[in-house]
């Protein structure tokens, strides 16, 4: 993947500590998930009603508070995307107040990124894991676990991060800051150079390893003030996408080999090629039934 056009947000921050000069508004946009936040470890702890759920949704809204506390000292405007399961999960009465918090699907390809466009200044991810296929979390699943074994963009192994992060791309935003596991974060890192990293859980096996929850609060914020005001990069997109969907059911597989340009490669394999980032999320959101 080739990277280019240099973007750079530390002048916004010069401005800001010298009072110099009126700059435009500045927006924030964080993409929020539950699997990487701290101490969440089994899965009954990301169902509504179930054990650890509720824990669970106020460490994700605390963890996601830090970051926008950070862009607003920063002066920052700031939209949180809820992006977890029914995106119902973030507590609005905790986050700081100012923040604008989206809720709820809107039926678009951007998923996770719905709300996302081009007035924005860079995309956080907050809270996001491992991707399926990868055995340093628990929790290690790309979309819908009960689905997918696993999701390729040309021949790469890619997690919601990646995907949403190229959705980012694809906007002209760029990424400032990924919160989660530690794999997440070393993945993160090597797709996109520059992005600043905060891993506040680890994983073996069926367990975790975790921060106390006020320090991953704590680290975040710090991480955040770090990422707004050093130099991020945008990168290009790659000229061409090969998507492939490794599906656990066969007969899933068969279905959505039905979309105009699919191709059925093995009985749990669809693949779906363009040169267009845009038809390819279309593609997904179809493919996937989700």
């Amino acid at each position: 993947m080739a990277y280019g056009n240099s973007y750079d947000l530390s002048y916004k921050c010069f401005w800001k500590m010298t009072g110099m000069g009126k700059e435009k508004e500045m927006k924030l946009f964080i993409s929020a998930d539950i699997e990487g936040v701290t101490d969440v470890t089994g899965w009954s702890e990301t169902n509504y009603g179930e054990k650890g759920y509720e824990e669970a949704c106020r460490q994700m809204t605390l963890e996601t508070a830090a970051a926008c506390e950070a862009a607003l000292e920063e002066g920052y405007e700031v939209v949180v995307r809820d992006g977890h399961g029914d995106a119902r999960n973030v507590i609005a009465s905790s986050l700081p107040q100012g923040v604008k918090l989206i809720r709820g699907w809107m039926a678009t390809p951007a998923s996770m990124m719905s709300g996302l466009d081009d007035t924005f200044d860079g995309v956080m991810y907050i809270g996001y894991h491992a991707p399926a296929g990868c055995n340093q979390s628990p929790l290690a699943h790309t979309v819908s676990g009960s689905k997918f074994m696993e999701i390729r963009i040309n021949d790469q192994t890619v997690s919601e991060f990646s995907m949403n992060s190229m959705w980012a791309d694809y906007r002209k935003v760029p990424s400032l800051l990924i919160t989660g596991d530690e794999e997440i974060c070393r993945q993160a890192q090597t797709e996109y150079p520059g992005i600043e990293i905060c891993p506040v859980k680890g994983g073996i096996g069926s367990g975790t390893y975790n921060l106390h929850p006020q320090d991953a609060i704590s680290k975040i914020k710090t991480m955040a003030k770090k990422a707004l005001c050093e130099k991020a990069q945008l990168r290009n997109l790659p000229d061409h996408f090969r998507l492939e969907l490794v599906f656990r059911k066969h007969a899933d597989a068969r279905s959505a080999s039905w979309y105009p340009g699919a191709e059925l490669v093995d009985a749990h394999t669809v693949a779906f090629e363009s040169e267009d980032y845009f038809k390819m999320s279309v593609a997904f959101m179809f493919m996937s039934g989700l």
